[in-house]
């Protein structure tokens, strides 16, 4: 894998305080391209309303800056809030991409919300599917799709220039790294993935997808591989695998379920998309009882 510690892309974050989620625009210096990762679609889950103010946030930076939208990239299928991907598109252009193992995840959810046959199971919704140590271009800048599942199957690291954008990854050191406990989440394969992506050049920035403020601190979003391996506190360089898999897993049997994971599943293996109408006209999002 060959990483260009010299280019530092422009980066751009928003973030939505309902659900806790950085977004990023991130623009070639060299050129107007850029692509958009882990957008978010407003939700409102006791109404069931949709609304596009942080969505239009990220479009109303683009057009005044005349930017170039080549890729709007899904880090994982989300399980905190409701992709704004097709929204984007519809607006912007590009093209919708997340990790291959998607089809992992659209097979187990798939089944879990009884999607029936008419939702393909090959990630198809997606226009593209990156597969592991890829390369691929953001204008002139080089970057590449590294696969780090544990945290959920599909789960990627993109790497540009001299930055990474980790997903669910891994978080703050003070915050430690996400749960491994849901459908195709494995904390020994999590500890691999982190290990992975700690082998990468310790001067490296890297862009949280998530920050919750511990101990009442400001809200944070750049950490760099050297601090996590120094201080990160389920998985600095003193941590071996046996000591993270057993606090992981203890840790996660005390977690409830994220508020909206029922819905932001079932439209996020659909690249963002909602199922198809009811013959009334109508969009419904099902509720399994008693399956999760």
């Amino acid at each position: 894998m060959k990483i260009n510690m010299g280019i530092t892309p422009v980066v751009k974050k928003f973030f939505d305080q309902d659900t806790n989620t950085f977004s990023y625009v991130v623009k070639d210096p060299n050129t107007n391209s850029c692509a958009i990762i882990d957008s978010v679609l407003n939700f409102d889950a006791p109404s069931g309303r949709t609304s596009f103010e942080a969505a239009d946030e990220i479009i109303n930076y683009v057009t005044s800056n005349s930017l170039m939208v080549e890729w709007i990239i899904e880090t994982h299928v989300h399980a905190d809030h409701l992709s704004a991907a097709p929204y984007l598109k519809s607006k912007l252009g590009g093209k919708i991409a997340i990790g291959e193992n998607v089809t992992i995840v659209q097979n187990v959810f798939g089944k879990a919300f009884n999607a029936g046959t008419d939702f393909a199971l090959d990630g198809s919704q997606f226009d593209y599917l990156f597969k592991d140590n890829e390369t691929y271009k953001i204008g002139d800048m080089d970057a590449v799709a590294i696969a780090t599942p544990g945290h959920t199957p599909a789960c990627m690291t993109h790497i540009i220039g001299n930055s990474a954008f980790v997903g669910d990854t891994i978080f703050m050191p003070d915050q430690g790294t996400a749960r491994a406990d849901f459908p195709g989440g494995d904390a020994k394969i999590l500890f691999k993935s982190i290990k992975k992506l700690l082998s990468l050049p310790p001067e490296m920035t890297l862009y949280m997808c998530h920050d919750y403020g511990p101990n009442g601190r400001d809200i944070e979003y750049l950490s760099t591989i050297a601090d996590e391996r120094a201080s990160n506190i389920h998985v600095n360089d003193a941590i071996s695998e046996d000591e993270f898999v057993a606090m992981r897993r203890a840790r996660d049997e005390t977690l409830g379920m994220p508020r909206l994971i029922l819905p932001s599943v079932q439209v996020n293996m659909r690249a963002g998309n909602f199922p198809k109408p009811d013959d009334n006209g109508t969009v419904y999002l099902k509720l399994p009882v008693n399956l999760f």
